[in-house]
């Protein structure tokens, strides 16, 4: 079971990490993606991260702001998100699949968390 936690309501220019937690698998098992959903708006690819931490993808929208990363050793993978928009306001989901990668699709994973809200309001 995968569980989101880190959310809040932050200024513009702020930053937040989440982090996603495996409760009942070995994390390193599986690639893990970040996705977003804005209210209205479909769900969106924010970042994603292969099983080693290696390979790492992100949306055009956070490149240079947002970082994923992971420590299988606690099971968890962390989502460091600075110069905070008011755009990057929505419900935050990290989502899960066995194997070695996956990209910013949704349709890539099968297992989900069930989300933690990111504000950017001043």
């Amino acid at each position: 079971q995968l569980v989101e936690s880190g959310g809040g309501l932050v200024q513009p220019g702020g930053s937040l990490r989440l982090s996603c937690v495996e409760s009942g698998r070995a994390l390193g098992d599986y690639a893990i993606g970040w996705f977003r959903q804005a209210p209205g708006k479909a769900r969106e690819g924010v970042s994603s991260i292969s099983t080693s931490g290696i390979s790492t993808a992100y949306a055009d929208s956070v490149k240079g702001r947002f970082t994923i990363s992971r420590d299988n050793a606690k099971n968890t993978v962390y989502l460091q998100m600075n110069s905070l928009k008011p755009e990057d306001t929505g419900v935050y989901y990290c989502a899960g699949q066995y194997g070695t990668f996956r990209g910013l699709s949704r349709h890539e994973y099968d297992d989900w968390g069930q989300g933690t809200q990111v504000t950017v309001s001043s």
